[in-house]
Order: structure tokens, then C-alpha cells, then sequence
């Protein structure tokens, strides 16, 4: 048993050297059956010991041992095929990626090859299709070239020269196939416009004319309506919305933009055998602007013409690189120009027709049913889409455009007013009132209670009340001057207060807050704007003062008047214009002032060259002195005049009694600072003092009859604080120490009321020579 086994392993051991020359399928199939020998053998010697119970030890010890063995020889064998197959793997690995590779440069040599096929048959396809008129199908090819051309430009590392000179030959062809579209579309649509140097007006519109072809023909009949293959061969190549947009411009700029603005236009078609005219007439107007009913008529019939022969065709359109969608040919212009003619319609049509009385925003209702009815003709034609535009919302916002177009007006006519001339004056009296309409009194009903409440007061109830009443014109304003555009104004803001009670809350505010808006602007306007004249212009500058407190006086109850009528929200305080009030006043005021700085600069410099009154004896001394007075009084005069009843009585006599206390002080203070008086000079000092007693009151003129002056002459000192100094100074020129000290009175009488011990005294020593009697006068004077 044993020399079989052995002889088997070491066959297989010879021949290990000889595995790549023989099968080794042919050695693994002896070996198996050695091993199922084997098998069975040892199978055999189990069954006898354990079954048979034979005595076989020596048998199976052999079998021990041959088993040893034919274990080794298969671990050789195994060994040795692991090997073989490793080596023969790698190289049939190697073998498999080299054909690999060179199978995957030929694929790709391939695919180039098969899109050069594709690039040349698609150009002689679109050749031939563009030669029989088929837009579409040679529209078509190019794109399908070009599709190639860009597959190959993407191939790295196969830089063909050919390509360039493929595309090339695409752009060419794209260009010629442009060309040939172009022509078509202007046979299809045809534009005569007004020359370019004509300006915008009915005349130069009346030259535009859109001429569009009805009926293919003959050669074209096999590939469709001639507009829709034309348009869609434009879509395939990406061009139309470029075409599109250029016809939307025309359409907007020569026909729907002038139908708007002008109210003349007409438009009208004329249809020929196979063409339709669209051109306009002009015919009369019957207002400055087209009112939105009509506009939107017009401009419906226009694109209905257009829908029918040249808008209702639908073309396939690519959307961001995703699947082809079907639109018309309207739903793409709307898309265009929609924005542009809806701000267009807005701006010179709808703003139009916004009304200007609150009372006319019902029949407005009317614009807003057309409008809806424009907009849904429109979405019919698919000339929009989706919901509501900014057309409707505009016109459904009417009372939000009422109230900003009402203030708008409004400040506009403020403004224009507050510009205008200042000097165009009427008169003020305290019966003077705004022409306003009478309201409904806020209390009536109280009223009403309180007089049935009287009634069953008992007889023997004493009337407690006061007799004595109030004058109704206690509150008045005084009468004065005020410029007509200021009493405009006010009226203006009246009536805008008054349209406010009748609006929507909305609106109230708005014109509420624009009448407070109205008086802040001239509060800021009219002293920029007329800040030469009220510097230069005495009469101007007191009229200006008389607009503001005329201004003030109303805004002190104008907001009382109307509270109980505004909106809710401003009722419950907000709705007043009090603290305006002190803000004008001063305003007025320091425009005065500073005509009255102006004023009394003038008199100080006049007086100025008197020469201080002093050496009255030298008659050019005297002269000057004269001449300084005279100028002061006609400066004075002509104030009076120009003055004269335009500010209020008491204003007047306090302005004119300041300026004449300026002059009369000055004058004073010059005098009685002399040092040395001569008899002369204290008779020609007297002389010239009196000419300012004499006249000066009559410089009192704040009203045109001369006899209702004479009241204000007599009450000088009143208004003239130095008045009786001045004339203390005219007593003591003409009076002798006696009188003087007479006069003073122990510091008692009228001279010391008016002169302090140390003024007195210097007169006395400019006066008088020094003598014992002068002396004995300076003495009493303490």
C-alpha cells in the first residue's frame, strides 16, 4: 500500500517543475482519486477493527503513515499552484487594462468621429430646409450643429484644427439664417415712422403707421402660417425675445405712449387685400387730458388688432434649461413691455383722473370697473397673467391717491402763493372773516337743553349774571393790512380742514397734517425768499409782521373749530395748531425789530452830523444842526406815510414814538453834555428844540382822515418816553437860575422827574458864568 502512495507523491513532486507545460486540471483529478482510494481503505481498516475485530495494528499503522504522507504531498502541491496562478493573474491583469484603455481611445476617436458625421449632416439638412423655406426644421439644424460643435469643443486633449474652422462655418450660417428670418419678418410687419427730427407731438404721431401681413403664400403654405414658422425658427435659435423687445420699443414709443398722452389721437385700421393698416386720426378733444375709460378702450383695440394678426401664435420656448413650454406670442410682449405701459397709464392717465374733491371720489367707482374690465381683456388675450397689477391696485387706491395728489395741490397753491408779490394788500377790520362755509355748531344740542332747563327755573330766581359784557371784538384782530396771498392762504387751509371732516380717516390725517405742513413751509419760504425786500422795504416789513399775527390770531382756534368733526384719532387732542402761534408771532416781530434797528440806525446817523449842537453861533454850525433835524423829521413823516393804515393804531404810535424818542434822546443827551452854552447858542439850541415840539406829533399819522389823527398827536408823551425831558431841556435854555431852581423844587418838581442832580448841575455851569448866584443855585440842586 505503501509504494503506490509513495510513488504518486513523488510523481507529483517531479513534475512541479513542469505545471505551465501540462493541465493541471489533469494532476488535481489523479490526486483526488488517490485520495478517494485512500479513502476507502481507511475505511476499510476502521470497519475490521471496530466491526470485524480483526487484530490489524501493523495494517493500520501503514495506513497511518501513507495518509502522513499524502497529507505533505497535496501542501507541496497547493503551494506550488498558488504560485503559478498569482504570476499567471497578474500578467492576464496587465493584458486586460492595456486593452482596456486602447478600447476607450477608440470609443472616444469614435464618438468624435460620429459628431463630425452628425455636425456635417446636420448643415446639409439645414441647407436643403432653408432653401424650400422650412424656418423651423433649418432652425433646427443649427441648433442641432451647434449641440455638436459643442460636445467636440469639450473633449479634452483631441484639439481638432478643423473645429474652428467649423464654427466658423455655424456662425455664418446662424447669421445668414438671421438674415433670411429678418427679411420675412418685415414682410410680415411692417413700420413707417415719423421722421427723428420731429418732436414728440399729434402731428409727428399721425406719421406712424404698423402695416401687418394677413395671408401666406404660396411657397410657405406646406410649413405653416408664415408667422408662426417665422417666430418660432427666431425662438429655436434664442433670438425672439430679442426681436420681440425691439417691437415692443416701437409699439410703446410710436403707438400706445402717444395714444395716452394725447387726448386727439384716434387709431383705426384699414384692411387691404393682404395687409392691415394701423395708423391714427386726429379728431378734437374734449379735455386737456383722455380720461381712463377712453385710454383703455383705445389701447385694447390696438393690441386686439395685433392679437388677431400677429400675437395669438403659439411657440415652443425653452425655460432655464428645463423641458419646452408652449406660450404665445402675446404672453411674451406682455411679459416685456407690461411694466413700462402700466407705469405709462399711471403716470399720464390714472394721476389724471384722481379727483380734487372728495365729493367726486364716487363717480371715480367708474375707473376702477374699467380698469378691471382693461386688465381682464388683457389676461383673455394672455396679454397678462396671474392676479391683480400695479394698474388695479392704483386705481383701487383711490382715496389714498386722492389724499397725497389733494396735498400735493395744495402745498403747490401754498407755495405759489407765498412767492407772490407782498405788497398786493386788503384791509382787515374785526368784522373781517374767512370765507368759509358755516359749520354745524358741535353743542347744538346742549343748547337746546339748556334753554328747556331755563324754562322751569322758578321766577323768583335772581339773574346773577354780570351786566357788563365783553365787546364781541375783544379777540379780534385790529385793523390793519395784510397781503391778499396771505388771506388766501388761510382760506385755503380753512377749506382743506373742511374737506378733511368729510374724508376717510386715512385722508383726513393726511390733509390735516398738510394744512400744518402749509403754514411750517411759509414759516421757512417767506423770509428766504423775500429777505431783501423786508431789509430794504419799510412798508413791506410792517405788512409781513401784520401776515404773521393774522396768521397767528386764526391758528390760536382753528383747531378748536374743527375738532369735534377730524377722525377719532385726532380728536382726542392732536388736532391743533397752538403751538404754531408763538413761532409766527416772533417771527413778525423780529422781522420789525430789525426794519425798526434799520429805522433808528438812520436818525442816530443823521443827528449825527449836527456837529454835537455845539458853537450854535457859527451859522454853518447852525445850519448843520438845522439840516440834521429837518432830515430827521422827514425820515419820520415818510415812516408815517408809508406806515399809515397798515399796521394796527397801537403798533403804529408805539413803532413812530420809539423812533421819535430816539431822535429826541440823542438829542438830549448831546446837549446836556456841552460844557459851555452861550446865550446865543442856548436861543438857536431852543429854536431847534422847538421845531421838534412843533412837528414831531405830527408825524402821528396811523390813519388816512387827517381829523381822527389829532386824537394820537395829543397823546405824545404817551408814546415819546423823553418827550417832557425834552421839554424840561427847552425851559432850562430859556429859564434863569431862579427859574431852574424853581423847577426843581427841592428835588420835587417836574425837572427832577425827568434829570438826575448831576445833569442839572452841568447845564447850569454851561449856562451860566461862575458867579456867587450860580454857586448858591448848584447848591440847592441835591
Amino acid at each position: 500500500m505503501a509504494a503506490p502512495a509513495g510513488s504518486l507523491v513523488a510523481a507529483v513532486l517531479a513534475t512541479s517543475g513542469r505545471l505551465d507545460k501540462e493541465g493541471l486540471g489533469t494532476r488535481v483529478g489523479r490526486l483526488a482519486r488517490r485520495v478517494e482510494e485512500l479513502k476507502g481503505e481507511v475505511c476499510s481498516a476502521i470497519t475490521s477493527k471496530y466491526s470485524e475485530f480483526l487484530p490489524s495494528a501493523r495494517s493500520a499503522e501503514e495506513l497511518v503513515a501513507q495518509v502522513d504522507r499524502l497529507s505533505g504531498s497535496i501542501e507541496l502541491l497547493r503551494a506550488g499552484i498558488e504560485e503559478q496562478v498569482q504570476r499567471d493573474l497578474n500578467v492576464a491583469v496587465a493584458e486586460f487594462t492595456e486593452l482596456k484603455q486602447q478600447l476607450e481611445r477608440d470609443t472616444l476617436v469614435l464618438s468624435i468621429l460620429k459628431k463630425l458625421q452628425e455636425f456635417d449632416a446636420a448643415m446639409k439638412e439645414y441647407n436643403t430646409a432653408l432653401l424650400e423655406k422650412k424656418y423651423v426644421v433649418a432652425a433646427q439644424q443649427l441648433e442641432k450643429a451647434r449641440s455638436s460643435l459643442k460636445m467636440l469643443e469639450s473633449r479634452k486633449g483631441f484639439e481638432l484644427k478643423i473645429l474652428k474652422a467649423l464654427g466658423t462655418e455655424l456662425t455664418v450660417q446662424t447669421q445668414n439664417m438671421l438674415y433670411h428670418l429678418g427679411e420675412e419678418w418685415q414682410k410680415l410687419a411692417v413700420w413707417k415712422l415719423p421722421p427723428s427730427k420731429e418732436s414728440s407731438s399729434p402731428e409727428s404721431a399721425m406719421h406712424s403707421e404698423l402695416h401687418l401681413c394677413t395671408l401666406p403664400s404660396k411657397e410657405e403654405e406646406i410649413a405653416g402660417p408664415p408667422v408662426a414658422s417665422v417666430l418660432q425658427a427666431f425662438a429655436v435659435l434664442g433670438e425672439l425675445r430679442t426681436k420681440l423687445k425691439i417691437f415692443g420699443q416701437l409699439l410703446l414709443k410710436y403707438i400706445l405712449k402717444p395714444l395716452i398722452s394725447y387726448p386727439s389721437l384716434q387709431p383705426f385700421t384699414e384692411e387691404l387685400s393682404d395687409v392691415v393698416i394701423l395708423r391714427f386720426k386726429c379728431e378734437e378733444p374734449n379735455l386737456d387730458h383722455s380720461s381712463p375709460v377712453e385710454v383703455f378702450d383705445k389701447i385694447k383695440f390696438i393690441l386686439e388688432v395685433l392679437h388677431k394678426y400677429l400675437l395669438n401664435v403659439p411657440v415652443e420656448q425653452r425655460v432655464e434649461d428645463k423641458k419646452e413650454c408652449r406660450v404665445t406670442l402675446a404672453e411674451l410682449l406682455g411679459d416685456m413691455i407690461w411694466e413700462e405701459l402700466s407705469d405709462c397709464l399711471i403716470q399720464n392717465c390714472l394721476v389724471n383722473s384722481i379727483p380734487t374733491n372728495s365729493s367726486k371720489l364716487e363717480q371715480y367707482i367708474e375707473v376702477i370697473k374699467s380698469t378691471e374690465e382693461f386688465e381682464k381683456a388683457l389676461k383673455n388675450m394672455q396679454f397678462l397673467k396671474g392676479d391683480m397689477t400695479d394698474l388695479l391696485k392704483y386705481a383701487r387706491n383711490v382715496n389714498s391717491h386722492f389724499a397725497n395728489k389733494k396735498c400735493q395741490d395744495v402745498i403747490v397753491a401754498a407755495r405759489n402763493l407765498m412767492t407772490s408779490e407782498i405788497h398786493n394788500t386788503v384791509k382787515i377790520t374785526p368784522d373781517s372773516c374767512v370765507a368759509l362755509p358755516k359749520l354745524p355748531d358741535p353743542g347744538s344740542g346742549d343748547h337746546l337743553n339748556m334753554q328747556k332747563t331755563s324754562k322751569q327755573l322758578p321766577k323768583e330766581m335772581v339773574n346773577l349774571e354780570n351786566e357788563t359784557r365783553l365787546s364781541q371784538y375783544t379777540f379780534s384782530l385790529p385793523t390793519c393790512c395784510i397781503s391778499s396771498s396771505v388771506e388766501k392762504l388761510m382760506e385755503l387751509a380753512y377749506q382743506t380742514l373742511l374737506e378733511a371732516t368729510g374724508s376717510t380717516d386715512q385722508c383726513c390725517i393726511q390733509l390735516f397734517y398738510c394744512v400744518r405742513n402749509m403754514f411750517q413751509l411759509f414759516y421757512d419760504v417767506v423770509p428766504t425768499y423775500h429777505k431783501e425786500n423786508l431789509q430794504k422795504l419799510p412798508q413791506l416789513a410792517a405788512i409781513h409782521h401784520n401776515n404773521c399775527m393774522y396768521i397767528a390770531h386764526h391758528l390760536l382756534t382753528m383747531g378748536h373749530q374743527f375738532q369735534y368733526r377730524l377722525t377719532n384719532i385726532l380728536c382726542d387732542g392732536a388736532a391743533t395748531f397752538v403751538d404754531l402761534v408763538p413761532g409766527f408771532r416772533r417771527l413778525g416781530i423780529e422781522c420789525f425789530l430789525a426794519q425798526m434797528r434799520v429805522q433808528k440806525g438812520e436818525i442816530l446817523e443823521r443827528l449825527s452830523s449836527a456837529r454835537n449842537f455845539s458853537n450854535m453861533d457859527d451859522e454853518e454850525n447852525y445850519s448843520a444842526a438845522n439840516k440834521a433835524i429837518r432830515q430827521v423829521l422827514h425820515q419820520l413823516k415818510r415812516l408815517g406815510k408809508v406806515w399809515q393804515d397798515v399796521l394796527p393804531v397801537n403798533v403804529y404810535c408805539k413803532a413812530m414814538g420809539t423812533l421819535l424818542n430816539t431822535a429826541l434822546s440823542e438829542i438830549v443827551t448831546r446837549i446836556a453834555a456841552l460844557e459851555d452854552i452861550s446865550a446865543e447858542d442856548a436861543d438857536r439850541l431852543y429854536s431847534l428844540c422847538r421845531i421838534m415840539v412843533e412837528e414831531g406829533p405830527q408825524v402821528f399819522t396811523p390813519l388816512p382822515e387827517e381829523d381822527k389823527n389829532k386824537k394820537y398827536q395829543e397823546e405824545v408823551p404817551v408814546y415819546v418816553k423823553k418827550w417832557m425831558t425834552f421839554k424840561e431841556l427847552m425851559i432850562i435854555l430859556q429859564a434863569n437860575l431862579q427859574e431852574i431852581v424853581d423847577q426843581w423844587a427841592d428835588g420835587k418838581g417836574p425837572l427832577a422827574a425827568e434829570f438826575s442832580p448831576a445833569e442839572v448841575k452841568s447845564l447850569i455851569r454851561a449856562l451860566f458864568q461862575n458867579t456867587e448866584r450860580r454857586a448858591a443855585a448848584l447848591a440847592k440842586i441835591k
